[in-house]
């Protein structure tokens, strides 16, 4: 890891902040979702961010969110002094929070309309499994990264407790039988529906293609919501789709920035840091 990295906070930091409490004020946070999505998808992104921040530095540096929905992650990077872009296949999810829409990009993750090296942070929590072709998204996430810059990608994995969403735990006998389920059960189809708005995505298959690109270097993959001391599991194959609840990679992308390349974005027409 460079040193830029450890300066940013280093694995020493990142264990102090990765605590038994935090996992538990997390999970607790979770369990009011559906009723109380302020306070959860506030204590959220104040989470993410922090993580982020241990791998890079935050003020000043492009974030590109991909799949940004309500605009909780808007504030809390802004708050940090990034220069933050949301995108989203619909624009009007980002005002749930009270956000504005200024600033923000409609389009699709696997088509992401912003030129290469554009950015130094690419940002997704909670995306990849709702998206078909989950390979394509993260190609077009490094294409838009800068050598040096950082990936920061998260999902539930399908094998997950909550890898059904809120079809969860019928997904175990099958997608679509889940899916039927909460039909019955509710007299509506599921937001998250199997094979239409919710794919079976698996850590295995991230990290083979995570490995298999040359243009990125792994710089951690760990259970996002667990305590240092369980980042363990992801070292077992199997037990790490169920056990690691919420899968975390982060990424920097590698490679040489071209001479004479602008020193603005075409996001933000702000100067790089």
């Amino acid at each position: 890891m460079s040193a830029a990295f450890e300066e940013a906070g280093g694995p020493a930091a990142r264990r102090r902040f990765a605590t038994l409490g935090r996992s538990v004020a997390l999970f607790r946070a979770f369990l009011v979702e559906q009723t109380d999505p302020d306070h959860f998808y506030g204590l959220l992104a104040e989470d993410s961010v922090r993580q982020v921040a241990g791998y890079t530095p935050l003020a000043g540096r492009t974030v590109l969110d991909v799949g940004g929905g309500p605009g909780y992650f808007a504030a809390a990077f802004r708050a940090a002094g990034a220069h933050y872009v949301g995108l989203d296949p619909d624009v009007g999810d980002f005002s749930a929070a009270g956000d504005s829409v200024a600033g923000m990009l409609r389009g699709s993750g696997t088509a992401l309309p912003v030129r290469s090296g554009a950015v130094d942070v690419a940002f997704s929590s909670n995306v990849l499994e709702h998206v078909s072709e989950p390979a394509r998204m993260l190609d077009e996430m490094v294409r838009v990264t800068r050598p040096g810059g950082v990936l920061f990608v998260s999902f539930t994995p399908w094998f997950s407790p909550w890898g059904g969403h809120e079809t969860a735990p019928w997904h175990y006998l099958g997608g679509d039988r889940a899916r039927r389920r909460y039909q019955r059960r509710n007299g509506r189809p599921p937001k998250n529906r199997f094979r239409e708005t919710l794919f079976p995505t698996s850590i295995a298959d991230t990290l083979r293609w995570a490995r298999g690109n040359a243009d990125v270097e792994v710089l951690d993959a760990l259970p996002r919501y667990h305590p240092w001391w369980g980042r363990w599991v992801i070292r077992l194959p199997g037990i790490r789709e169920v056990a690691a609840w919420n899968f975390l990679l982060v990424l920097r992308r590698v490679g040489t920035r071209p001479a004479g390349a602008a020193e603005k974005t075409e996001l933000t027409g702000g100067s790089r840091c």
